[in-house]
């Protein structure tokens, strides 16, 4: 491997470390959007539930804040919902699905950068290596270890610039994805706690 970085140059490094942070967000997103922990399932069952037997105090509210993003939207549209009319809370609602959604999509424009500059950092990479190549060239004749080593250059980073690349996209679409489906079955629930609370539904 070390072979390899060598052979590569120094244009390799700054691609080194953008694989690092691709695999490290990728890691870091993948377990903080599941499912279980964005929106889990029954929570809004629970929370009506909950409703129906009394109303939740603020202790209560305080729990449901904290345990989730759907927790935390439910509990901006509970706070002073009876006292409020449907538009204050569908407001409360919205400000709270705002601030949840800039939340999921943490780091995801820094791995979607990645994606988009990964190939243009192997582009770099193999320009320098043409360049070695080039200054192999002399009167005399070529350098034979010098174009070797340009060659290498030119490979090694333009096929890693795109390793880095494409993994590092797809996972960029799919985490965008994810974080507009979590989105709108957000809303929903919203919308049915809010019929719930103002008498529109009554299940």
């Amino acid at each position: 491997m070390f072979s390899i970085l060598q052979a590569a140059g120094w244009p390799i490094w700054p691609l080194l470390a953008a694989s690092i942070i691709a695999v490290a967000l990728i890691i870091e997103r993948s377990y903080a959007l599941r499912a279980a922990r964005v929106a889990p399932i029954g929570l809004i069952d629970s929370v009506i539930g909950d409703l129906r037997q009394g109303g939740i105090n603020a202790p209560a509210l305080a729990r449901l804040a904290g345990h989730s993003p759907l927790g935390q939207v439910l509990a901006a549209g509970l706070r002073d919902a009876q006292a409020s009319s449907r538009e204050a809370m569908n407001e409360a609602i919205e400000e709270a699905g705002r601030t949840v959604s800039h939340q999921l999509g943490h780091y995801l424009t820094t791995l979607g950068t990645i994606a988009s500059i990964s190939p243009l950092m192997g582009l770099f990479g193999t320009v320098i290596g043409m360049i070695e190549i080039f200054g192999s060239q002399s009167p005399a004749g070529a350098n034979p270890q010098q174009l070797a080593h340009g060659i290498s250059v030119a490979l090694y980073n333009t096929a890693f610039g795109l390793l880095i690349a494409i993994p590092s996209m797809i996972f960029y679409r799919h985490f965008r994805a994810l974080v507009d489906s979590f989105i709108i079955d957000m809303e929903q629930q919203a919308v049915r706690l809010v019929e719930v609370v103002h008498g529109a539904r009554k299940s």
